[in-house]
């Protein structure tokens, strides 16, 4: 696929640095609270699933490392692939008739390890991590109910400023459509599809993936892919 995306992953990086502004405006207003540090990784073992625009980037960056740390990393994504789809169906089969914010909860408290976390737990691709990560150890508004990091000191029941996720959400689908509609896919439910981070970096968005150049896909999705999913941010 020939398809520029620089100015849709410029975009991206805009809506990121604004991202990061709000965590460190938050940090500096709860120095105490906020607890995210260098080494710790409880982010990293969360189970959550990335829109098109994030996963496109982070396997655009992914394909910048070397070969042999590539390789190494897929094994790890392979694996946490297939453990993220067993998770999700677990989830989905207790989750019943509840709401989709219950549902994003109970996902939300699934265990799982990310591919790009190392042996010394750090990220290989850290100053790329998608939006969840950024702001997973400040407040989060979800369904509107506040939501924070177990490990923060945020007390429950005390009002705090929440970032409101699903403004976020809707800004990455509007980017993700948009590529949608430059490269010319049909397939619609790639409209609303999440993705793991694990699936983001071993999938290749070539024209077959997008149904274009007169290839249709084999399937909607890698496995693991859902609609929006899993910790959203």
């Amino acid at each position: 696929m020939n398809l520029d995306l620089s100015q849709f992953f410029t975009e991206y990086e805009s809506l990121v640095a604004q991202v990061d502004a709000v965590f460190q405006k938050v940090s500096g207003n709860f120095a105490s609270e906020v607890r995210c540090k260098e080494g710790c990784s409880d982010c990293c073992h969360a189970l959550f699933d990335v829109t098109l625009i994030e996963a496109m980037y982070l396997n655009h960056k992914f394909s910048e490392l070397d070969e042999i740390r590539r390789n190494e990393i897929l094994i790890e994504a392979d694996k946490a692939d297939r453990k993220a789809y067993v998770l999700k169906k677990k989830v989905s089969k207790e989750a019943g008739e509840v709401d989709h914010s219950e549902i994003l909860l109970r996902t939300a408290k699934e265990r799982l390890r990310c591919p790009l976390l190392d042996s010394a737990d750090k990220c290989a691709l850290y100053p790329y991590r998608p939006i969840t990560c950024r702001i997973y150890g400040i407040p989060l508004d979800i369904g509107g109910k506040s939501h924070t990091c177990g490990l923060s000191g945020f007390e429950p029941g005390r009002p705090y400023p929440a970032v409101k996720l699903e403004r976020i959400q809707d800004m990455l689908l509007s980017l993700s459509n948009r590529v949608l509609d430059s490269v010319g896919s049909q397939y619609a439910d790639f409209r609303l599809m999440h993705v793991p981070v694990s699936t983001a970096l071993m999938t290749v968005y070539s024209d077959e993936f997008f149904g274009t150049g007169g290839v249709q896909p084999e399937a909607p999705a890698e496995r693991g892919a859902s609609e929006p999913g899993g910790k959203d941010a």
